[in-house]
């Protein structure tokens, strides 16, 4: 039985799958997810779970290179917005679109996690990358 690290089996296959530089979105509960894309669900209630909740478990077992926002959630949201930022960390480079191309994006990328989060534009395209522990012999 597994005990440790994240326990959801779909969100534990999910991120076992993903690769340098692919992509997965954490979703809020309106998001328009493409029919084609792999969703896991975890919503539960009304803002049961929030984006923020869940980002910070999987960034204990995901590396993280990049999170792309929507303009909109940077406007509306900005403490929201804020705070997942100060979360992923100085690390992961940071950027913003407009949602009508996050949604467009939305179309490439290898999963989402849709969580109930009511905070709207609250979605976070997370880009895989290496962590800490990639040996690399003469860093920049």
């Amino acid at each position: 039985m597994k005990e440790i690290g994240i326990l959801n089996r779909d969100i534990s296959a999910v991120i076992s799958q993903l690769g340098h530089q692919d992509e997965m979105i954490l979703c809020d509960a309106g998001f328009a997810i493409p029919s084609h894309i792999p969703v896991v669900d975890v919503s539960i209630d009304e803002n049961v779970p929030r984006v923020e909740e869940l980002l910070k478990v999987i960034q204990r077992y995901f590396s993280i290179e990049g999170a792309i926002v929507a303009n909109e959630f940077v406007v509306k949201n900005p403490s929201k917005a804020e705070a997942i930022r100060n979360q992923l960390g100085e690390n992961v480079a940071w950027s913003t679109i407009d949602h009508a191309e996050l949604k467009q994006r939305s179309k490439m990328v290898k999963a989402v996690i849709r969580t109930g989060d009511f905070t709207a534009y609250s979605n976070v395209l997370l880009v895989s990358g290496p962590g800490e522990r990639w040996y690399v012999e003469c860093p920049e």
